[in-house]
């Protein structure tokens, strides 16, 4: 009897060829920690559902919440996509130890800057247009590294340019880059929507006087935290 036909050849790079770490190009252990980056990013109030929660009540509408919403998970992925592809490319033309090493650097010097910061960056206001929207987001996401956090979930999926790669392995790695900030988009979008959607409809205003929680300080210690994790990796060897 004839074989049955395997998967196309495009499928079969993104899916299955060799990364940093020997596993697949997207395993799922690589979309959950997106995902729950994403997640992670969507509750902190200063990475935008303030700003949808505001629109809501403004409107009195959850349309209008989820609409500005949209605006704002928008302007993230707009910030956290190039800088995933960028990241997959270095990681793809250098080797491995070199990676990991710059990686770790970048992530414990940044982590520091926003450990030692004295102030979060602020809008001037908090009415903006759906394009202002996306802007803030953009320039939020951009300040607090939120695609430098994918990092290390990058390296997992991407080839070493030393590495002996299969045919067409950076465009793999690079759609596993895009398939990583989608999820990690649909992770904080599933987040800040939730959270939104309680405090408007359930909690009201007053939680937020009497249970405000900062999570700058978290974020920043998590990109320690990570830091250390690929320095240890490239330590190892």
């Amino acid at each position: 009897m004839p074989s049955s036909p395997g998967p196309p050849a495009d499928a079969s790079v993104l899916l299955t060829h060799a990364g940093h770490g020997g596993g697949g190009a997207v395993d799922v252990a690589a979309l959950l920690a997106a995902l729950g980056l994403g997640l992670f990013h969507g509750v902190n109030p200063a990475m935008g559902w303030l700003f949808a929660l505001s629109y809501g009540l403004q409107e009195k509408s959850r349309r209008a919440l989820l609409r500005s919403l949209a605006w704002i998970v928008l302007g993230h992925e707009l910030s956290v996509l190039p800088t995933a592809l960028v990241v997959t490319l270095f990681a793809s033309q250098v080797s491995r130890g070199l990676a990991l090493g710059v990686v770790a650097v970048v992530l414990l010097v940044f982590g520091a800057v926003q450990l030692l910061r004295p102030r979060h960056f602020r809008w001037v206001g908090m009415r903006l247009r759906p394009w202002q929207l996306a802007w803030w987001s953009f320039l939020m996401s951009t300040a607090t590294g939120a695609g430098l956090m994918l990092a290390p979930v990058l390296l997992s999926t991407t080839t070493s340019g030393h590495e002996d790669a299969v045919a067409g392995a950076l465009a793999g790695d690079l759609w596993a880059a895009v398939l990583v900030a989608v999820v990690h988009a649909l992770g904080m979008a599933l987040a800040a929507g939730a959270t939104a959607l309680v405090v408007h409809q359930v909690l009201g205003l007053r939680v937020l006087r009497s249970h405000w929680i900062n999570l700058d300080k978290l974020w920043a210690i998590a990109f320690l935290v990570a830091g250390a994790g690929v320095a240890l990796a490239w330590w190892l060897g």
